[in-house]
């Protein structure tokens, strides 16, 4: 009996320490990793954010830039890091297709964190070069590359991008077969479509809209559940006969597993707050990314969900970063 008294006495104690510590928080200044360069959308997000959270939290909020591995080094400091709410991650949705990637990751991207909110979307383009004598149509595509298989190319930024796994999933779920053409960056990818040395790709939408408005790039469909905006006479995939669901890139927030809910939720408030603000709208817009107001819970759902779904096209693709 005394020792059921004195259990039930430790556990109310220490829930007790962290209810205060997570009332006092945060009293000392709060990094937010990014686990890519600076001038990648990501840091973008993370310096909006950091910009603004001292307003509503009181403290000063830095950004630390840790490339390499694609993004696995600063999401693995993350993960490793107190359970605090003084180190947080800035990410986007490479984060759950680097699960089925890597075959040692160091950290597992669904059960190593606590979803915080997602900040926004990115919508990729489905494009191709209008001088080329290839499909100028999503059914035109399959039907051709049914015809052919394997000799309509498409480039990506390199192997496991979201862009190389949307046209994985689009080839997958169309049941056609293409050549993927591998770069290191967007840049000399663009470059060789542009050339008509490729056929089509996969493109964020701040980055092919100026080709497509001068011509030299034309937009087949929007990887999104919905029409883009600038585009509105471009289809989805769904529309284009393709219901690949979603490839859009999510960007979002994360804290190390076991960060106090009290935490998570202020700090989801305060950031779905910033989101609302008309000039950070603004600022996502010139890197084609939309603001996305999310509950921890639903985030935490949408980075199950999509691990799950980019596994199973991994493994279909017998794709590896390794």
């Amino acid at each position: 009996m005394r020792f059921g008294m004195l259990r039930w006495m430790s556990i109310f104690a220490a829930g007790c320490a962290m209810a205060a510590s997570a009332w006092a928080w945060p009293d000392r200044p709060i990094t937010l990793v990014v686990p890519y360069t600076p001038g990648t959308g990501i840091d973008l997000v993370a310096r909006q954010l950091s910009a603004r959270l001292p307003q509503v939290l009181g403290q000063p909020v830095v950004v630390d830039n840790v490339p390499g591995a694609s993004g696995n080094i600063g999401s693995e400091r993350v993960a490793r890091a107190a359970p605090d709410g003084y180190t947080l991650l800035v990410q986007v949705s490479t984060l759950v297709m680097n699960k089925s990637l890597y075959k040692s990751l160091p950290y597992d991207p669904v059960n190593d964190f606590a979803p915080v909110a997602q900040t926004s979307w990115g919508t990729l383009l489905l494009v191709r070069n209008p001088s080329a004598q290839k499909a100028a149509t999503v059914p035109a595509l399959v039907a051709e590359a049914k015809a052919r298989p394997g000799a309509l190319t498409y480039g990506t930024p390199g192997v496991g991008t979201p862009h190389h796994l949307a046209m994985a999933l689009l080839t997958q779920k169309a049941g056609i077969e293409m050549l993927h053409v591998p770069f290191k960056g967007t840049a000399g990818a663009v470059t060789d479509l542009l050339g008509g040395r490729l056929d089509f790709m996969f493109l964020p939408v701040h980055v092919a809209l100026p080709h497509i408005r001068a011509g030299k790039l034309q937009a087949l469909a929007a990887g999104s559940d919905q029409r883009v905006p600038q585009l509105p006479d471009v289809p989805t995939l769904a529309e284009a006969g393709i219901d690949t669901g979603s490839v859009d890139m999510w960007y979002g927030v994360l804290a190390p597993k076991g960060t106090p809910p009290a935490i998570v939720e202020r700090l989801n408030g305060a950031i779905a707050g910033i989101l609302r603000q008309p000039d950070v709208a603004a600022a996502f817009e010139t890197q084609g990314m939309v603001p996305a107001v999310s509950s921890p819970g639903d985030f935490a759902r949408l980075v199950a969900k999509d691990a799950a779904r980019w596994a199973e096209v991994v493994k279909k693709g017998g794709i590896t970063a390794d």
